[in-house]
């Protein structure tokens, strides 16, 4: 990828920012499938950049949802979304706006690339030391270790009174201080249907559902809640309190209920209703 469309991203602050990121990210307004179509041609045919950070930054929130499934590994979230943000750059300079589906259902896989290549590096399955108590152990544990194996029970009890520790802290930390990693992948003559042998990168991906459309549907879900509530707006305060009481809340008013509130008939609260619903059909169009 170029230097040029590197540059596009966005650079993900670390520490309690995140929040401000993200917050900043879900207010950039999503492109329709045309705009997307046309800016992605105009990238293509012309190498038009600014076209690029359009798509971009119009799916920096797709990234942010991908990226939180993978908060269970121990890693920053700044990092997480960081890595997913190259995934959608590369995605970006690929997508073929000739084929015929949305550029969020084709980034997936780059993105989650980019955030699985990120775990693979990084996340570490045996914590030996995750509290001070234990990093002084850890240290004093390895000062103490007079051989490889493990302790026997003399060892175990000698170590426990010289760290003035007891007997399980030592065989605990000695236990993860001579384990090994989990292989991220499993080998190649490892057998997959093994409920024993399973892998780590085995919990990567949630395949059950289709993650791009599931969002693609939740975006647009939000997306025309938005532009309802905008809409609704543009009525006067009678219409809103009769769209409001008739389809936006639970326990819906009759006809009669809002007419003997506005003082006319109920076929002129239908009238009212019929006329605020064409406007609003045609605000939505």
């Amino acid at each position: 990828m170029s230097t040029n469309m590197q540059s596009m991203a966005l650079t993900v602050p670390s520490g309690g920012s995140i929040e401000s990121y993200i917050q900043a990210v879900s207010s950039i307004p999503m492109l329709s499938a045309e705009e997307e179509r046309a800016l992605a041609e105009r990238l293509h045919q012309d190498g038009d950049l600014m076209a690029a950070k359009q798509l971009i930054m119009s799916h920096l929130r797709f990234v942010v949802h991908i990226a939180k499934g993978y908060s269970g590994y121990g890693l920053p979230q700044a990092d997480l979304i960081q890595e997913g943000n190259i995934g959608l750059m590369k995605a970006v300079k690929r997508f073929d706006p000739t084929v015929g589906v949305r550029l969020v259902s084709f980034a997936v896989h780059w993105v989650k690339a980019e955030i699985h290549e990120f775990v693979l590096k990084n996340w570490r399955i045996v914590k030996v030391a995750t509290t001070k108590a234990q990093r002084k152990l850890f240290f004093n544990l390895r000062k103490s270790k007079k051989r490889l194996g493990w302790f026997t029970n003399d060892e175990v009890n000698t170590v426990a009174e010289e760290l003035g520790v007891s007997r399980a802290e030592v065989m605990e930390m000695e236990s993860r201080m001579s384990s090994q990693d989990m292989a991220f992948d499993l080998g190649s003559d490892d057998d997959e249907s093994s409920s024993h042998l399973l892998s780590p990168s085995q919990y990567l991906e949630d395949n059950s559902s289709d993650l791009a459309t599931n969002f693609e549907n939740k975006q647009w879900e939000d997306h025309s809640a938005n532009r309802l509530q905008l809409a609704i707006k543009t009525l006067d305060e009678r219409s809103q309190d009769i769209i409001q009481s008739r389809w936006l809340t639970e326990d819906k008013a009759t006809l009669q209920e809002l007419a003997n509130k506005y003082q006319v008939s109920a076929e002129r609260v239908r009238q009212l209703e019929n006329n605020a619903m064409k406007k609003l059909q045609a605000a939505m169009r």
